[in-house]
Formats: C-alpha cells, sequence, structure tokens
C-alpha cells in the first residue's frame, strides 16, 4: 500500500485537480459522492455539523476511493489540527488565515518537533496505522499537505508573505467572505471582487504555491481555471441535492 500524496504532489506539478465539497455530515453520502471520480473531496468541519467523530467516519467511508480527503476545520486551533491529524487527515484546508505568522503557526501545528508543535502519539492513532507504520514520524510531513484560506480585505494585502510561508502548499481563495469583507456581501461576482479574485492567483502562483477556489457556476468555474487557479472545487452535496429535488418537483408543477 502506497501512502504517497499524490494530490499534493498534483499541486507542485500546477496540475488542475477538480475537487467536490461535502457538507452533508455523513460517511453514506460522502462515499456515494466518492465514486465519481473526483480529484478530491472536501469534507467540511467548518460550515457543516461536522466533530471529530463524524469527520473520522467519513476518512473511513472514503478510504478506498482514490480522491484525497481535504478536511476543512473550524479553525486553525493547534489542538484540533492534532486531532485531525491522528485520526488519518493528512491535506487540511484551514478557514480565516489573514497573516503569514498565522500561516506559520498552521504549518507547525502539523509538523513534529523540533520542526513543529504537533504532539507525538503514534502507537495510539489511525494515522501511523496504530503503529504498524514505522516509518511514519519520519515520513509524516512529506505526507500532510497544508492549504490556507485567504477570505479577507487583511488576508489579501497579506496574500504575498502568506503564500510564500515555507511549508504552505496552496491558498485557496474564499470568494464568499471576501466579498463580505470587500464591502460587496452576497456579490462575489462583482467587479472588484473579481478583480481580486484574479490578481491572487497571479501573486499565488509567483510564489509558487497552488492556488485553489471554490466555483459552483461552471462559467466561473471555467474563468478561475483560466485565471490559474489548478485546485477547483466545482460542485458541492448539499447544492446538487436541493437543487436537483427543486429541478424535479418543479418539472411536474412547472408543466402542470
Amino acid at each position: 500500500m502506497t501512502y504517497v500524496n499524490e494530490f499534493k504532489q498534483a499541486l507542485a506539478r500546477s496540475d488542475v485537480q477538480y475537487g467536490y465539497w461535502l457538507a452533508l455530515a455523513h460517511p453514506y453520502a460522502a462515499e456515494a459522492a466518492a465514486g465519481a471520480g473526483y480529484d478530491w473531496l472536501l469534507v467540511d468541519a467548518e460550515h457543516a455539523p461536522n466533530t471529530v467523530p463524524s469527520v473520522l467516519a467519513q476518512l473511513q467511508a472514503l478510504a478506498p476511493y482514490p480522491g484525497e480527503v481535504v478536511v476543512r476545520p473550524v479553525s486553525d486551533d493547534r489542538a484540533l489540527i492534532k486531532q485531525l491529524l491522528d485520526i488519518g487527515a493528512r491535506t487540511l484546508l484551514v478557514p480565516m488565515v489573514d497573516t503569514s505568522e498565522q500561516a506559520a503557526a498552521v504549518v507547525a501545528a502539523t509538523r513534529y518537533p523540533p520542526a513543529g508543535v504537533r504532539g507525538v502519539a503514534s502507537a495510539l492513532v489511525r494515522a501511523s496505522r496504530w503503529g504498524s507504520r514505522p516509518d511514519y514520524l519520519a515520513r509524516a510531513e512529506e505526507e500532510i499537505c497544508v492549504l490556507v484560506q485567504v477570505e479577507t480585505a487583511l488576508a489579501l494585502s497579506n496574500l504575498d508573505a502568506i503564500a510564500a510561508t515555507d511549508g504552505v502548499d496552496g491558498v485557496f481563495v474564499g470568494p464568499a467572505d471576501l466579498s463580505a469583507s470587500l464591502g460587496w456581501l452576497g456579490q462575489p461576482n462583482h467587479p472588484d471582487v473579481q478583480a481580486a479574485i484574479r490578481g491572487a492567483a497571479v501573486r499565488i502562483r509567483a510564489a509558487g504555491k497552488a492556488a485553489g477556489i471554490l466555483a459552483v457556476n461552471e462559467a466561473d468555474a471555467r474563468r478561475y481555471l483560466e485565471w490559474g487557479y489548478t485546485f477547483v472545487a466545482v460542485g458541492a452535496d448539499v447544492m446538487s441535492l436541493t437543487q436537483g429535488a427543486r429541478a424535479a418537483l418543479e418539472r411536474f408543477r412547472g408543466g402542470s
């Protein structure tokens, strides 16, 4: 069995990676989506009702599938990051990172001493297969992928330094929060917001890092890909469910 994080390697090569957002917070729904063949699936614990045990259940359900599981914690809390890594998450998308100092602290939370501050409990955790991987402590750093989310005006002003932070593999732009922070709440397609999103991709790639974004509208996704974003979430389970349900009903009510 290989433990290579192929998603992390793909980002380093600037390969396009298509993702899907999992917000239903249930392993059955997550596994159903995994069969579609996305390059990565985001288990959302920031805006979805996920906890460490529910994230674990989804990691277990998704384990047989090739798509990389990306976990978004509710915050950059060091103890929470430790728990998520220990249960086997190896790619994290940390929200609301506003400074390079905060980005460096996130990286440190994913590294064992002396490079970082992650607590060591190798024989007790799923990440090392409960000690059956004798090389885990030595190889954990190369397997872990750190993605930080830039979604405020402050973060945008610090973007160059955030992207240049050693150990950050990619920077993810959050259009919804960014538009609110820039004074355009609920208007991510406002020209000022779109200009910021386009400029962010240039700055992230100039630092040698991968740029990511969520774009459930096809036209938006294709535009962001043209602008240089390489890990792009192009759908979300909640939206697929609700939109599909509404459309099915509308076909009957609308035709009566």
